[in-house]
C-alpha cells in the first residue's frame, strides 16, 4: 500500500503542464528600511487602469501571477507615505518572469486636525484562510512572552497549565516559519513561556490549514513569523524590555542581516529572565454513600526562575537566478530552578484535623535543544514551475532533578513521620525530517502543486528515583522505570487551485502512513514492573476543501472542510510516575489512540471590517485529561489525585465567531472579537468505565483600540473574558484581564520606547472544579500576571537598492528564501 502510495505522488509530480503565466515580484520597505507588510500593491495595465491589487506579505515583498504579455505598471501605497509607482515593465513569451526595482516610501507630511498621521501595521489583519497577529503592532506586547501573546490574541485560549486551543478546540500545532515545532504538551509550554515576543513578526491563526501542511492538530495550526529583513545591505533591530511584577522579569533581543551580491546572513538572539509565583489552594471532599468521608485541604506556594538564551543564525546563497540554496542554525539552553512547599490538612466526617502534611520541593530543570535546516528552492523555468526541499535535524534535551521532603503531624503539629524522596527524569527526543514540493501553473490560471514528507522520532526518558536514608540513597525499584518510543511517519499530498471571475477554488488530499513502537524496560523489581512493548501502525486520508466567492466590491463568502488528526504527545505516552507533591502525579498512558475530527467552517466578509464564521468541528477518539482517585492495598479509595491521559469518546463544537476591525476615529482603531462556542462531550472515562456527558457553552471576548495621538504618540486599551466553561471533567470559572500601554516614535521612526501595564485589576485568576469517582476537588490558582514593563527598540542599518541595469526576473529568486513550509 506505502509502494503503491508513493508510486502514485511521484507520478504526480513528475506531470507536466506547460502554461504562459507570467508573474511580477518586488519588495517594499518605509524609510526606517523596514518592511511594510501592510502597504497596497497594485498592478496597473498600460492605460493605467487597475488590473489587481494585493498586500504585501511579511517581509515586504508582493506578486502577482497569471499576467498575460503586455506592458504593465506597479504602484505601492501606505497610510502616511507618499505613493510610489514603478517605470514601465513588459511580460513577453521569452521573459515571463520580471522584478521591479525594491521600493522605499517616504513620510508624507499631511496632518489632520494637529493629528499627524504615521504609518501603523493593523493589529490583526484578517485573510482568507487565516488570522494574522503583527505582534509589535501592539505596545502591550513589549517585554510579553509568545504564550501572553497568545493569550489576548482573537479565538485563543490558554489553560492553567499552559496549554493552547484555538476557538474552544484543544490539538493546536504550533509552527515556527512554516515548520513544525515537533513540541506538545509540557515542553510546548515551556518553550512559549520562554520565546521572547520582541523576536516574533507575526502569529498567524489557521483554523482549517490545507493539505501542503501537516493534518497533525485537530484544531488548526498556529505558525510563529520571527523576525527577519530581506532588504539589501546590513540592517538590524534591538529590543530591550524591563518588567517589574512581584518577581521581577527581563527580554532581549537582537536581529542582525547582511545581503549582499549572491549571499544572504542572518541571525538571531535573545535572552529572558523570569521570576515567577504561583500560588495554589485545592480543596477535596471524599464521599461514601453520599456523605463525606475525608476532606483535603492544601495551600501550596511555588517560587521558579530560569534564563532562557536562544540563538538563531543563516545563509542563503543564492546559487543562479533560479537556485537558491539555505542553512539555518538554531538552538537554545533554559536553566530552571525552583521551589515548592505546601501544607495539607486531611479532616475527618466530622470535619476535624485527623493529620497534617507538610511538603517541600526543590526541582533543578534543564531544557536544551539544537537544530539544523537546510533547504533548496528551484526554478525550472520562466512559467513559475518550481521545486522545494527541507531536511531537518532537531534534537530536545531536558533533566529534571527532584527532592521531595514530606513530613506528618498530627493535629498539634506533633511530628508523625518523615521520608525523603529524590528522583532523576532525563528526556532526549531526536527529530528528523525531509520533505519536498513541487508547484507548476496550469492553463486558465490553475495551479498544481505535490509533496511528499518522512519524518523519524526517537524519544528516550528515565526515571531514577531514590528513598534517602541516614546510611544513603537507596533504589526505589517500584517507581523506577525507562522508556522508549519511536514513530516514523510517511506523507504525501496534491493540491489544485484555480481562480476564475468571482471564484476561487481550492480542493487537496494528503495521505499519512503512522508506525509506531513503544518499549517500557521495566524497574530493577521486574515482579512488579516488567518490561512490556507495543506497536502499531495506521494510514489515514485527509481531504482539504477552500472555496470562495466574491459577490461584489463590498461580500465575500467562503466555505471549508478539512479532516485533522491528533497525536498523542510523546510524554502523553510515558507510563512513568510523574510526582508534582505527595498527593498529586501524572501518569502518562502508552495505549492512547490518536484523535480524528472533521471541521466545516462557513464565512462571509464585509467591506473587509466585518468577518463572520460559523464552524462544527466532530473529535473521535477524544483524547483528554482524566482524574482519578489513588487505590489502597485493601481495594478502598485513597487520598491522592492520579492525573491521566486517554481516549473517552466524542467532542462536538458548535460555534459562531464574528471579528469588527473599525475605525471609529481617523486617530482611534478598534478591533472587536467574539466567539460563541457550543460544547458536547459524550463516552467513558478510563479505569472504572464511569460514562461522562456534558455539555457547555463557551463565550469569548477580545477588544483592542489603537489609538494616534500624534507626535510620534500612540495608546493601546485591550482586554479579554473567558465565560465559564468545561474542559471534560473540568470546569473553569470565568476569568480575563484588561491591559493598556503607551508608546513613542524616537530617531525619526526607527526607534520606540513603549510602557504597558498587564492586567491592570489583577483579575486573570484561574478558579475551578473537577468531579470524578466519588470525589469533588475545587481549585484556585493565583499567578504573577501584574507587571509594569518599560521597553526600547531600534532599527538600524541602511539599504543597498537594486541598479537600473539588472535584468528583470534576475531580482525575483533574491527576494524570497527558501520556506519550508509555506
Amino acid at each position: 500500500m506505502k509502494t503503491f502510495t508513493f508510486a502514485f505522488i511521484t507520478t504526480l509530480i513528475a506531470v507536466s503542464a506547460t502554461a504562459q503565466n507570467g508573474s511580477i515580484t518586488g519588495t517594499v520597505a518605509d524609510a526606517a528600511k523596514g518592511p511594510l507588510s501592510s502597504a497596497t500593491v497594485t498592478l496597473h495595465a498600460a492605460d493605467s487602469s487597475v488590473l489587481k491589487r494585493t498586500a504585501a506579505g511579511t517581509s515586504g515583498d508582493f506578486r502577482f501571477g497569471g499576467i498575460a504579455s503586455g506592458r504593465y505598471f506597479v504602484s505601492v501605497s501606505a497610510v502616511g507615505h507618499n505613493a510610489a509607482w514603478s517605470a514601465p515593465v513588459n511580460i513577453t513569451a521569452d521573459a515571463l518572469t520580471a522584478s521591479v526595482p525594491h521600493f522605499l516610501l517616504t513620510p508624507s507630511s499631511q496632518t489632520m486636525a494637529a493629528v499627524t498621521v504615521v504609518s501603523r501595521r493593523p493589529l490583526v489583519e484578517q485573510k482568507a484562510d487565516r488570522t494574522v497577529i503583527n505582534v509589535d503592532a501592539s505596545p502591550t506586547n513589549a517585554g510579553a512572552t509568545a504564550l501572553e501573546v497568545l493569550e489576548k490574541s482573537p479565538g485563543v485560549l490558554v489553560d492553567k497549565d499552559g496549554n493552547v486551543s484555538l476557538k474552544g478546540k484543544p490539538g493546536v500545532q504550533v509552527f515556527i516559519d512554516g515548520r513544525p515545532s515537533y513540541l506538545s504538551g509540557a515542553e510546548l509550554s515551556a518553550y512559549l513561556r520562554s520565546l521572547p515576543a520582541g523576536s516574533i513578526d507575526q502569529i498567524e491563526l489557521m483554523t482549517n490549514p490545507g493539505a501542503r501542511y501537516d493534518a497533525a492538530g485537530n484544531a488548526g495550526i498556529i505558525n510563529l513569523r520571527m523576525k527577519k529583513n530581506r532588504v539589501k545591505g546590513f540592517n538590524g533591530s534591538i529590543s530591550l524590555a524591563a518588567t517589574h511584577a512581584m518577581r521581577n522579569r527581563a527580554n532581549n533581543n537582537a536581529n542582525f542581516n547582511y545581503r549582499r551580491g549572491k549571499m544572504n546572513l542572518f541571525s538571531n538572539v535573545s535572552h529572558s529572565h523570569y521570576e515567577r509565583y504561583q500560588n495554589l489552594d485545592i480543596q477535596r471532599y471524599f464521599r461514601e454513600n453520599g456523605s463525606i468521608r475525608n476532606t483535603f485541604e492544601q495551600q501550596t506556594r511555588q517560587r521558579s526562575q530560569n534564563d532562557y538564551v536562544s540563538a538563531r543564525l543563516g545563509a542563503d546563497f543564492f546559487a543562479s537566478k533560479r537556485t537558491t540554496l539555505g542553512i539555518v542554525f538554531s538552538g537554545g539552553t533554559n536553566p530552571e530552578t525552583g521551589t515548592s512547599t505546601s501544607v495539607s490538612y486531611i479532616r475527618n466526617a466530622a470535619r476535624d484535623v485527623d493529620s497534617i502534611v507538610s511538603a517541600e520541593s526543590l526541582m533543578t530543570n534543564t531544557w536544551r535543544n539544537g537544530a539544523v535546516n537546510l533547504n533548496l528552492r528551484h526554478q525550472f523555468d520562466s512559467t513559475g514551475k518550481e521545486i522545494t526541499a527541507d531536511a531537518d535535524l532537531v534534537t530536545y534535551r531536558t533533566g529534571a532533578d527532584q527532592l521531595f521532603d514530606n513530613n506528618a503531624y498530627d493535629p498539634h503539629w506533633v511530628k508523625r513521620s518523615g521520608e525523603q524522596l529524590r528522583g532523576n527524569l532525563p528526556v532526549t527526543i531526536r527529530i528528523y525530517s525531509v520533505k519536498s514540493d513541487y508547484s507548476q501553473p496550469l492553463k486558465g490560471g490553475a495551479r498544481f502543486e505535490a509533496g511528499v514528507k518522512a519524518s523519524y522520532v526517537r524519544t528516550d526518558n528515565s526515571a531514577d528515583y531514590y528513598t534517602v536514608l541516614a546510611a544513603g540513597d537507596q533504589v526505589d525499584a517500584g517507581k523506577t522505570n525507562a522508556f522508549r518510543y519511536e514513530e516514523q511517519i510517511l506523507a504525501g499530498y496534491v493540491n489544485w487551485n484555480r481562480q476564475w471571475k468571482k471564484w476561487n477554488l481550492q480542493t487537496g488530499l494528503r495521505y499519512e502512513h503512522t508506525d509506531y513502537t513503544g518499549l517500557q524496560y521495566g524497574s530493577p523489581d521486574q515482579a512488579a514492573h516488567p518490561d512490556s512493548s507495543f506497536r502499531r501502525d495506521y494510514g489515514s486520508l485527509f481531504p482539504t476543501l477552500f472555496a470562495s466567492y466574491a459577490a461584489n466590491a463590498k461580500h465575500t463568502f467562503n466555505v471549508s472542510y478539512g479532516r485533522r488528526i491528533d497525536r498523542p504527545s510523546y510524554q502523553s505516552l510515558n507510563p512513568f510516575l510523574f510526582f508534582i507533591d505527595r498527593y498529586t502525579y501524572e501518569q502518562g498512558n502508552p495505549y492512547m489512540r490518536p484523535e480524528f475530527s472533521d471541521n466545516i467552517e462557513l464565512g462571509h466578509n464585509y467591506k473587509n471590517i466585518i468577518t463572520t464564521t460559523l464552524a462544527y468541528s466532530d473529535t473521535r477518539n477524544l483524547m483528554n485529561e482524566t482524574f482519578e482517585q489513588e487505590r489502597n492495598a485493601n481495594g478502598s479509595l485513597g487520598l491522592a489525585t492520579i492525573i491521566k491521559n486517554g481516549n473517552f469518546g466524542r467532542r462536538q463544537n458548535m460555534g459562531l465567531s464574528v471579528n469588527v476591525q473599525v475605525p471609529v476615529r481617523k486617530w482611534w482603531n478598534a478591533n472587536l472579537f467574539s466567539n460563541y462556542v457550543n460544547v458536547r462531550f459524550s463516552g467513558r472515562m478510563n479505569g472504572d468505565g464511569e460514562e461522562f456527558n456534558a455539555s457547555t457553552s463557551l463565550v469569548m471576548f477580545n477588544a483592542s483600540n489603537q489609538f494616534v495621538l500624534g507626535k510620534g504618540w500612540s495608546a493601546e486599551l485591550s482586554g479579554w473574558y473567558r465565560s465559564r466553561g468545561v474542559d471534560g471533567q473540568i470546569v473553569i470559572s470565568p476569568m480575563g484581564q484588561v491591559s493598556t500601554g503607551v508608546s513613542k516614535a524616537i530617531f525619526k521612526g526607527a526607534g520606540s520606547i513603549k510602557c504597558n501595564v498587564r492586567d491592570v485589576f489583577f483579575t486573570q485568576k484561574v478558579n475551578g472544579e473537577i468531579n470524578f469517582q466519588n470525589t469533588q476537588a475545587f481549585f484556585q490558582q493565583r499567578r504573577d500576571t501584574r507587571s509594569v514593563t518599560l521597553a526600547f527598540s531600534w532599527r538600524f542599518g541602511k539599504p543597498i537598492k537594486d541598479t537600473p541595469r539588472r535584468r528583470a526576473g534576475a531580482a525575483s529568486d533574491e527576494l524570497n528564501r527558501v520556506k519550508g513550509a509555506n
